[in-house]
């Protein structure tokens, strides 16, 4: 961040991005050791336009985040910061080029390497723990939505279980690739 070639506002708003970040840090610091034991730990609940979005990380995503080198990485945390714009259901289909939480499904040809760690890998692999999470989310299997929440730098897969109460986002897994 260079500050001689920003505006006033800029550098507070950077600023402003900086704590929001390590607030976000500090939470994901604060539930990491609990990660181990639950099959997954709310984070932090987004309210948006009066629902409240209820994201939740698992001990899938942790691993899987550590061997990508980016768990805690201001690239998550950018994206998990995403998760504020909730999910719009008139908008559930990524157009490209927006963040926020987008559906997915296994009729997108090519089949990529998202589609493969979410369906082939999680959600239609025996024994991958998706069963126990949608037993702890309080829904059946078949009911998760899956998603991903989208930052320019990064996604990061996951299940929605849509609730009266609130939404629930568990994320299970991370992608960068383009």
């Amino acid at each position: 961040m260079n500050l001689l070639k920003m505006s006033g506002y800029q550098i507070l708003r950077e600023v402003a991005c900086q704590m929001e970040l390590q607030d976000l840090k500090d939470k994901v610091k604060a539930i990491e050791h609990q990660l181990v034991d639950q099959p997954f730990v709310e984070l932090h609940a987004f309210d948006r336009e009066g629902r409240v979005l209820r994201v939740a990380l698992t001990e899938r995503l942790r691993r899987a985040a550590r061997k990508e080198g980016v768990w805690r990485s201001r690239e998550m945390l950018t994206t998990l910061k995403n998760a504020a714009y909730g999910f719009d259901e008139l908008r559930s289909r990524s157009p490209g080029g927006r963040d926020g939480i987008f559906v997915m499904d296994r009729t997108f040809r090519p089949a990529n390497e998202m589609m493969a760690k979410l369906f082939d890998r999680f959600l239609d692999k025996p024994g991958s723990g998706a069963d126990e999470l949608a037993t702890a989310l309080g829904v059946s299997l078949i009911e998760l939505i899956p998603v991903r929440l989208v930052s320019h730098h990064m996604r990061l897969l996951g299940v929605l279980a849509r609730k009266e109460e609130a939404d629930w986002l568990a994320l299970v897994d991370c992608d960068r690739s383009e």
